[in-house]
């Protein structure tokens, strides 16, 4: 039985993290610390909100106090907390190195003088930077070369985490992981969004030509590699996991045929400052220890627009009336 402390539980992958674990590991306790920015959400978690092996702390990862409190009586830190959208951090990205890295300090800083916390941080394949279409996919001993102010703070955080365990022993894992989708992320991601659009017999805004790529992996496939590795990874050590490569006009048309409806639907637009032509993922490390994903693309994307399709509630905003008989389950 371990007591694990999950930063930024409320969001769209620490949420799904919390409904694995507890109902993998149902004699576990969860302590949630979030922000509750505009990411994070407490009816992710509606599921779980009066379990007794469940409880939540509103709080910043910025703040020691916070941390303090949340922290007690804790085994295991599982990092979620981050701003982690690009666009935003090319708006504004003081708030990225504030939470991504000064956060991600304090954090650590608590996990080593409360007793040396087990330590899991969850980072993205974005630190690597990007990929030529014939480049081989990155894998942990690549060069860290990020080209957003996003992707560098994340970078920035390994880094702070890998110098805790060679410089104070502190038994830490990374994750770099591949693009996530399905339940409970927010829409303004492009597979959320470009679903709710359709949904609402809107338009899809498709940057350029779409003709960037992606590796993408159903968030509990994700949710699976990082219990693996808490489990089974070597402490000090980095695993990359990864998806299915996919450029983002195949996602639209995806996304198109499951809704029968044809190409007039795209809206093709200009494309952002930074948008890196290709993200893969070489993820041999991690599969050696056992993981490998359950759902293929195909089905993972067709359960996630089964879930945006029953879930108004959630994205339209229309309130939560409907939530306790529309908890959903990943098929």
């Amino acid at each position: 039985m371990a007591r694990l402390l999950v930063t930024g539980g409320a969001g769209f992958i620490g949420a799904n993290f919390i409904d694995y674990w507890l109902s993998k590991y149902p004699k576990d306790e969860i302590v949630n610390l979030d922000k509750l920015t505009y990411a994070g959400r407490l009816k992710n978690l509606l599921k779980w909100q009066s379990h007794p092996q469940y409880s939540f702390i509103k709080g910043d990862i910025t703040s020691k106090a916070d941390i303090n409190l949340a922290i007690k009586n804790v085994d295991i830190i599982v990092h979620f907390a981050a701003e982690s959208h690009v666009d935003r951090s090319i708006d504004d990205p003081m708030p990225f190195v504030k939470t991504n890295v000064a956060g991600t300090g304090v954090l650590l800083d608590a996990a080593l003088r409360h007793g040396r916390k087990r330590f899991h941080h969850i980072s993205t394949d974005e630190v690597y930077g990007e990929l030529g279409l014939k480049d081989p996919p990155f894998n942990e001993k690549s060069r860290m070369n990020p080209r957003s102010p996003y992707a560098a703070s994340k970078g920035a955080s390994d880094m702070l985490v890998k110098s805790y365990y060679t410089t104070f022993g502190l038994p830490v894992t990374i994750t770099n992981c591949a693009n996530n989708y399905g339940p409970y992320q927010d829409t303004e991601k492009l597979i959320p969004r470009f679903i709710t659009k359709l949904l609402s017999n809107e338009k899809v805004p498709l940057m350029s030509e779409g003709e960037n790529i992606r590796s993408w992996l159903a968030v509990v496939d994700h949710c699976q590699a990082i219990d693996i590795v808490i489990k089974r990874g070597q402490v000090g050590e980095s695993y990359c996991v990864g998806g299915e490569e996919k450029t983002n006009l195949e996602i639209t048309l995806n996304l198109l045929k499951i809704l029968k409806k044809d190409r007039s639907w795209i809206d093709f637009v200009w494309n952002r400052a930074v948008n890196d032509f290709r993200y893969a993922i070489d993820d041999k490390k991690i599969r050696k220890l056992g993981w490998k994903p359950k759902y293929s693309f195909k089905h993972g994307l067709e359960n996630t627009i089964d879930w945006y399709k029953n879930n108004e509630w959630w994205w339209k905003r229309t309130g939560i009336k409907e939530a306790l008989n529309k908890i959903w389950q990943f098929k």
